[in-house]
């Protein structure tokens, strides 16, 4: 039963049409879900999963956005 709740959950958030703002939520829910699973706490272990990986594509957007940035600004004798 547990089984089948957790697959429904991670299907209804693959397939949902908010996937754009859960960026990372669902490969971390699912990591995290396996771990909880192990542990004891697999509804827990979605939840953190989700969130760290929600965190951390937020990181990764920002530092790729950075360096963006830094590669189309100018130096400072101003050239490119």
């Amino acid at each position: 039963m547990k089984k089948l709740l957790l697959c429904t959950a991670v299907a209804t958030l693959a397939f949902s049409s908010v996937a754009a703002e859960a960026k990372g939520c669902i490969k971390g829910a699912i990591i995290g879900g396996i771990a909880g699973h192990y542990a004891g706490h697999g509804k827990v272990g979605v939840v953190a999963g989700c969130v760290i990986g929600h965190h951390e594509a937020n990181k990764a957007d920002a530092e790729r956005a950075q360096k963006a940035q830094q590669q189309h600004s100018p130096n400072q004798n101003g050239r490119i």
